[in-house]
């Protein structure tokens, strides 16, 4: 974990909890203790975008636009099965699902180890049993205490371990994972849930990157449009953020909101997903 990159994830954390100010370049490179033109530099080295570029994403409406000019492009990927990356199902080695007795214990007797790293996307939570990744949260107001309560009320009898190192390789890999690179080795995910939450997870595992769905068109993937509202509790349940995009589901009028981490980072990660013509 650099200085930079602990940086880079605090502009990061304080652009989403700060974006409707629209906060200048000035303000964000003092903030960082940097002069403006070498943090800009800085920042679009760390995250491809420069800082006024990416809030220009979080503010602007036109999400319907996108949506409606990619609907083509998911039809396509939901029907044949095939991810965004064209590499993202092949780095999953096949989940480990919980037995019905730890899912009705609720983590009783299971040991999960956490830990925050600095990301483009700003600081994330990784948790982990010894089967595989198990969790992954956001910062929230730039506190940490959020994505840990979400946790232990997911696993509220289980025992939790702080160790960043201990995930260090794994945060490292979920990053490389979703931005397209090639991963040395396969990641293990420890996941549960209802066979239709599964069916729901695996839908959205096929949204291109760059794209987005709405809520109709996962449930007409999986079952029925009528079943929208199911499939709006299912993406709500999930508990390993970016590496299952349920950031990708967005309501049919274009509005973006609905995600447990807030709508500005669910924008943040659209944003940094989707080459969108903005001034640099």
């Amino acid at each position: 974990m650099t200085h930079q990159k602990q940086i880079i994830a605090g502009t990061i954390d304080y652009l989403v909890a700060h974006y409707q100010e629209q906060p200048d370049l000035n303000v964000l490179a003092a903030r960082a203790g940097y002069e403006a033109t070498h943090f800009q530099k800085l920042f679009k080295d760390h995250v491809g975008i420069s800082p006024k570029r990416l809030v220009q994403y979080m503010n602007m409406r036109y999400a319907r636009e996108l949506l409606v000019g990619g609907h083509s492009a998911l039809d396509t990927a939901l029907e044949t099965g095939l991810s965004g990356t064209g590499r993202l199902h092949d780095l999953f080695v096949a989940c480990e699902g919980v037995t019905p007795g730890a899912v009705k214990g609720r983590g009783k007797g299971l040991r999960i180890i956490y830990g925050f790293h600095p990301t483009p996307l700003g600081e994330v939570m990784v948790a982990k049993t010894e089967k595989g990744v198990c969790y992954l949260g956001f910062l929230m107001e730039q506190e940490r205490a959020f994505p840990i309560e979400k946790m232990q009320a997911h696993w509220p009898l289980a025992m939790f371990v702080h160790d960043d190192a201990a995930l260090s390789g794994e945060a490292a890999q979920i990053i490389d994972i979703w931005s397209g690179q090639e991963a040395n080795e396969k990641l293990k995910l420890d996941l549960y849930g209802t066979n239709f939450q599964i069916q729901v997870w695996q839908a959205l595992l096929k949204i291109p990157v760059g794209e987005m769905a709405t809520y109709k068109d996962i449930a007409e993937g999986v079952c029925s449009a009528k079943a929208s509202r199911a499939v709006g509790s299912a993406v709500g349940a999930n508990p390993i953020s970016l590496l299952i995009p349920c950031h990708r589901v967005i309501r049919g009028t274009g509005i973006i909101d609905n995600y447990m981490w807030g709508s500005p980072r669910k924008k943040l990660i659209l944003a940094m997903e989707s080459n969108v013509g903005l001034e640099p």
